[in-house]
């Protein structure tokens, strides 16, 4: 599409023309919300016909508040125009959308893999599904999403919850609590299974650049001799040191 056309109410942009002199389609992409929502999309898909970032609602001006929490899409809302394209899991609609980023996943998120695991593992098939299913709200090791919490930092999930606890809050969150995290049901027992295998393969490879810094030994103050024991005080005597 060229230029700008109305969508469905709303002012839009062909996602490819947001970019130009550049082989979109080859790339790899990582779109970042306001709340630190995190959709890392490959070319293929951000380039498919029916793609479009709108920036004005035409119907209701300063946009209609959308989903549950009835939020503000501005200042940029990514839509899809076809009906083959109304899943989520497979095609999402980042809204509030702060930056568009050019560039590879590990790049951006270097620390996230399990790094000397060999491919085919669980821990290496769940780095797969956290990839896919989890970083748009969870990071590893600060990096990723910011919406739910870092799973690997100050400390593993693994290390703080029983992993038969963690596969059922995964497959059914609302089960445990009322709260925005999305229900997975479309994850199988091995997958849960790959997916602790990576939580648990990442919890021997933490980097918390937000750690505070370690007391070196130096600047800890020594500790001092015990009282050495002297003759009963007597109560009528005054003390020197007062």
């Amino acid at each position: 599409m060229f230029g700008t056309q109305p969508i469905g109410g709303e002012r839009v942009i062909a996602f490819d023309l947001a970019f130009t002199g550049v082989d979109l389609a080859s790339q790899e992409y990582v779109l970042r919300a306001k709340d630190g929502y995190t959709v890392p999309m490959r070319g293929a898909l951000a380039t498919e016909p029916g793609a479009y970032i709108a920036f004005e609602d035409l119907d209701a001006p300063g946009w209609e508040p959308i989903g549950e929490q009835k939020a503000n899409p501005a200042p940029y809302y990514l839509v899809w125009a076809k009906k083959e394209q109304a899943n989520l899991d497979t095609h999402p609609r980042p809204y509030q959308l702060a930056t568009i980023e050019i560039a590879p996943f590990e790049t951006v998120f270097p620390h996230t893999a399990p790094t000397g695991i060999a491919e085919g593992e669980p821990a290496q098939r769940g780095y797969r599904v956290f990839k896919n299913q989890c970083i748009l709200c969870h990071a590893i090791n600060r990096e990723g999403g910011r919406v739910g919490p870092d799973l690997n930092v100050p400390q593993s999930v693994v290390e703080y919850r029983p992993v038969d606890q963690i596969k059922a809050y995964i497959k059914n969150p609302l089960s445990f609590r009322y709260s925005q995290m999305p229900a997975h049901p479309n994850l199988t027992d091995g997958d849960l299974d790959d997916v602790v295998a990576y939580f648990t393969a990442m919890k021997d490879r933490k980097h918390d650049p937000d750690a505070p810094p370690a007391t070196p030994v130096s600047a800890v103050p020594p500790l001092k001799p015990p009282n050495k024991p002297g003759k009963p005080r007597d109560p009528l005597s005054i003390d020197p040191g007062f």
